[in-house]
C-alpha cells in the first residue's frame, strides 16, 4: 500500500507558503487600500466638485424672483436678478416651510439687468448655483452640497470652498434648513 503525503514535499510545502504569504499580504493591502479610499471619499464627497448643472431647470417650480441693485451692500458680490427654482422633491416642503427631504435641489439662476423706462429687464446670465440636499454626504455643511458655475457653463465652476463660500452665508437661516426663500402663495 502506498502512503499518500498530504502537502507535498517539503518544497512543495515552501512554495505553497511563499505562495500563501503572498495572498495574505495582497489581502492586507487590498484592505488597508479600501480603509484607505473610505477615509477618504466623505471628504471628498463634501467636495462642491461632484455636483452638476441641472438641466431643463426652468420647468421646475419658479420660487421668486428677486433683484439686487446697486443700492444693496450685497451688489458686489450677488448684483443681479435672481430667479430661484426647486425641484419636484422639494416643492411640497417649499410650501410647508421645510425641512427639505434629500434630493431637493434649490438653482439660482442669477442675471444681469437694466432698467429701462421704470422697468427692471433680465440681461446675460451671470452664474447659476445650486444647493442639493443630501443629509449625509454633506453632513459639514447643514446637509447641503453647493456649487455654481460661472455663465451658467458647467465647464466653469466656481465653488471650491463650500463651508466658507456659500454655508456661512447661509447658517443664519438654519431655523428654515438654511434656506433663504420661501414660499409665496
Amino acid at each position: 500500500m502506498s502512503s499518500v503525503r498530504i502537502g507535498g514535499s517539503a518544497e512543495d510545502r515552501i512554495r505553497n507558503g511563499a505562495r500563501w504569504t503572498r495572498i495574505k499580504r495582497s489581502a492586507r493591502l487590498g484592505l488597508l487600500f479600501a480603509a484607505v479610499v473610505e477615509a477618504i471619499i466623505p471628504f471628498a464627497a463634501q467636495s462642491a466638485d461632484d455636483l452638476k448643472l441641472p438641466a431643463s431647470f426652468r420647468h421646475w417650480y419658479h420660487v421668486n424672483t428677486m433683484i439686487i441693485d446697486k443700492d444693496s451692500p450685497l451688489f458686489e458680490a450677488m448684483g443681479g436678478m435672481h430667479n430661484v427654482y426647486i425641484n419636484s422633491t422639494g416643492e411640497a416642503a417649499l410650501k410647508k416651510g421645510g425641512p427639505y427631504p434629500d434630493k431637493t435641489v434649490f438653482l439660482v439662476d442669477l442675471h444681469e439687468f437694466t432698467i429701462s423706462d421704470g422697468s427692471y429687464v433680465e440681461g446675460p446670465r451671470k452664474v447659476t448655483a445650486v444647493m442639493l440636499k443630501d443629509k449625509k454626504k454633506y453632513a459639514a455643511t447643514g446637509g447641503w452640497g453647493f456649487q455654481a458655475w460661472a455663465g451658467g457653463d458647467p465647464s466653469k465652476p466656481l465653488v471650491t470652498d463650500p463651508t466658507k463660500q456659500c454655508f456661512e452665508c447661509h447658517q443664519p437661516k438654519k431655523d428654515q434648513d438654511y434656506v433663504y426663500s420661501t414660499y409665496i402663495p
